[in-house]
């Protein structure tokens, strides 16, 4: 099918820093659709979106197979409209003529590599993402949601321990309007800046911070929780297991203080993840150590496991780390699995071994053995001495299991 719509990227220099064909499109298109500022930007009358704007969905697909063209704010295929109607109408229908994105004339003007920058988007989403990012070295360029997002990012910074950061917003770069405000974060001093901004970062950490790295096993202390917390190794080892993938759908069964699914989602990009917790006082719990970890997209779902999956998106990976034992959940989380997909079980009772070892006898997979001891001192020795001795505490062994759907 010839492509019938036309997705123009357009930065602040309007007209004049389009090319040939994005303005032969312009020209030639039947219909408009773009934001105020995008359709005063080349000068024509057009179709505004609505808010919020899947509403404007349905007045593009009466257009359909007309010769359409909508006007976006630079790459539209950078968090921006492009994707969002590349998945309604598909490739075949679209054409898409992008203009350098945010994220590129931030990295032209502080002359950084723009492979060396981790690009991420609060325009619309919880600022609480960024902390998933934080660490020594990094270099962040961030699309604000609006004036305000530079002086939020700066606190956010000093409060997570980076301080230190050299933070640079940039507004309406690439037109007359252009500006730029420099500072770091815990003496930031701009309130606010023009609506249209972005937000570069040079992560510093103060010192003696505790870093925490993206990669799974983060310190047990790192979330809170009542005991109900699958321990750092035994972690670590379970999110081997589960091999978190981009774009991948994770149910945390049985979740906890939601570690399994946290670090999920911190160790992928795109990834999804639900975490299916029945005792009401773990979801709060859940919810801070998300934002805390700089995951706020992850999705909580209260109730008993076996009611509470019915109906989720299907899963290519499987964390149940309770409710083992009840009847048929196991196997539904089985049958619903991807192709592909991994299961991982963890039981720590004598119960919940054999219900792994009666599955691996029908599934397959394989079990294993986990017992981690973590040194801790005994205290003064009984003689009144002052040395102190130190001595193995073992924790209870887990029993794992891991299948791989083929």
């Amino acid at each position: 099918m010839t492509a019938w719509l036309t997705i123009i990227g357009i930065g602040e220099d309007g007209l004049a820093g389009l090319g040939g064909s994005a303005l032969e499109a312009i020209e030639q298109a039947e219909i408009l659709f773009g934001g105020e500022r995008h359709l005063k930007l080349i000068g024509k009358a057009g179709t505004v979106w609505k808010s919020p704007l899947e509403e404007s969905f349905a007045d593009l697909d009466q257009y359909k197979g007309k010769n359409v063209a909508v006007i976006a704010t630079g790459d539209p295929m950078w968090f921006g409209i492009g994707a969002t109607l590349g998945r309604r109408y598909g490739p075949d229908e679209i054409k898409v003529i992008p203009a350098p994105s945010a994220f590129s004339l931030v990295a032209a003007r502080l002359i950084w590599p723009v492979n060396d920058v981790q690009c991420l988007t609060v325009h619309g989403r919880d600022l609480e993402r960024v902390k998933a990012f934080l660490m020594p070295g990094s270099k962040l360029v961030v699309l604000a949601n609006d004036g305000q997002t530079p002086k939020q990012i700066a606190d956010l910074l000093s409060e997570a321990g980076f301080g230190n950061s050299p933070v640079t917003a940039f507004a309406h770069m690439g037109g007359p309007d252009e500006a730029r405000f420099d500072g770091k974060a815990n003496s930031w001093d701009h309130d606010t800046v023009a609506d249209l901004n972005s937000v570069a970062i040079e992560c510093v950490a103060d010192e003696g911070l505790a870093v925490l790295p993206r990669a799974p096993g983060l310190p047990d202390e790192a979330f809170k929780h009542d005991g109900q917390l699958t321990k750092r190794e035994v972690r670590a080892i379970t999110l081997s297991a589960l091999a978190p993938m981009p774009g991948q759908i994770l149910w945390d069964v049985g979740a906890g203080c939601g570690s399994i699914s946290i670090e999920w989602l911190r160790a992928t990009t795109n990834a999804r993840a639900f975490a299916i917790e029945r005792n009401m006082d773990r979801l709060g719990m859940i919810n801070q150590n998300a934002l805390a970890l700089g995951v706020p997209e992850l999705k909580v779902v209260f109730g008993e496991a076996l009611n509470e999956i019915i109906g989720l998106p299907s899963p290519d990976a499987v964390f149940i780390g309770g409710g083992l034992t009840s009847g048929g959940l196991l196997e539904y989380c089985w049958q619903n699995l991807n192709p592909g997909g991994r299961l991982v079980a963890n039981a720590v009772t004598f119960e919940g071994e054999r219900r792994l070892v009666d599955a691996a006898e029908q599934l397959g997979g394989e079990l294993s053995r986990i017992e981690i001891s973590r040194a801790h001192s005994m205290g003064h020795s009984i003689d009144g001495e002052d040395s102190k001795f130190t001595a193995w505490k073992p924790f209870k062994p887990v029993t794992q299991l891991r299948i791989l759907k083929t």
